[in-house]
């Protein structure tokens, strides 16, 4: 939407304001995409942008290899207007060092606060983001059974983002006899019994991040009460993500609920907490004494870990309660803290 990218280019001036300076490039897929209110900015997903802006107080420049600038300006691009277009030979550095006063590595944390609080256009996009990639893991968890490959569940979930525009950026599986890893990429072990399925999914830049377990049968002995308990973990950050709290304040709730709730006290260190969400998979990750402060609006994607149990949801904090984004209403639930969160998947 024009609007939001009037708000986008306010905000950035804001920040040279702050700094005394005259211009700012940014250059990240995550920055640039954000100012260009969702533009694909890559051709390889492991490729460096194709186009780079540098914000001035007079007008932006998008600058873009020449060979990538038809496709961008035709298909990608909401409006030009106030963009001066600089075409760059591949062969050629998009965006050399000096070209503007400030690089965006300068800014890190002050450009992350820009975009923490999602506008109207955006926070559209995302919603529907977020609802489509449930849905996936939904249908693709529906369809299983205990035979199944983990990479043919991964390629499913792949082969479903990808027909709905959404980039698979990350596809998860862990059958019965690889849960023990908090990162399974898939193998050709069969999922048997109990499965866990992850997913990060781009669409417009923006990034869904969720996780769903599924199980053939009864749970194991403890399994159930380690789901439940580190739900219980996942409410305790939700009610510390409250708008001008740090993420070191929230990650230190976090921290302090796994030996509330029956898991070990160092159980946070086996796999990272989440953090913020949007633009990048976590922007940033949360970690200790992180001075990010949450903003209203803003997106988060906590994912509380535990041996055999985990929980991961795309959320939107502020006005006083938690709105999970990455909802499918097919998917059974269970309220916790007035928050309705994902139980394992039955199929019996």
């Amino acid at each position: 939407m024009i609007a939001d990218r009037a708000v986008k280019r306010a905000r950035v001036l804001d920040l040279l304001d702050r700094r005394g300076a005259a211009s700012i490039v940014l250059r990240s897929h995550t920055a640039v995409s954000w100012y260009l209110d969702g533009a694909r900015t890559h051709v390889s997903l492991a490729g460096d942008p194709v186009a780079a802006v540098v914000a001035r107080r007079g007008g932006d420049e998008l600058r873009v290899f020449a060979n990538e600038a038809d496709r961008l300006l035709g298909e990608e691009l909401v409006s030009t207007d106030r963009l001066d277009v600089v075409q760059v030979p591949w062969h050629e550095t998009l965006a050399a060092p000096g070209v503007a006063e400030l690089d965006e590595a300068d800014a890190a944390a002050e450009l992350r606060a820009a975009r923490a609080s999602m506008l109207p256009g955006e926070l559209d996009r995302y919603r529907r983001l977020c609802r489509e990639v449930a849905e996936v893991l939904t249908d693709v968890a529906s369809a299983a059974d205990p035979a199944v490959t983990e990479r043919r569940l991964a390629a499913r979930l792949a082969g479903e983002l990808a027909a709905r525009g959404i980039d698979p950026l990350v596809t998860l599986v862990a059958g019965r006899s690889r849960l023990v890893h908090r990162h399974p990429l898939a193998t050709e072990a069969p999922i048997g019994d109990r499965a866990m399925l992850v997913v990060c999914g781009r669409r417009h830049g923006l990034i869904a991040n969720a996780t769903r377990w599924l199980r053939f049968g009864p749970a194991a002995h403890g399994e159930q009460d380690a789901m439940r308990r580190i739900l219980d973990v996942e409410a305790d950050v939700f009610a510390a993500t409250r708008p001008g709290a740090t993420l070191g304040e929230v990650f230190d709730a976090g921290v302090a609920a796994y030996p509330r709730h029956g898991f070990d006290a160092d159980e946070w260190r086996h796999h990272h907490q989440g953090g913020a969400a949007g633009y990048a998979g976590r922007d940033p990750r949360a970690v200790p004494g992180i001075a990010d402060v949450v903003h209203e609006g803003q997106a988060f994607a906590w994912n509380p870990t535990a041996a055999g149990a985990k929980v991961e949801d795309t959320v939107l904090a502020g006005s006083g309660r938690i709105d999970v984004l990455t909802v499918d209403p097919r998917w059974p639930t269970v309220s916790i803290a007035g928050v309705e969160r994902p139980l394992e998947l039955d199929l019996g």
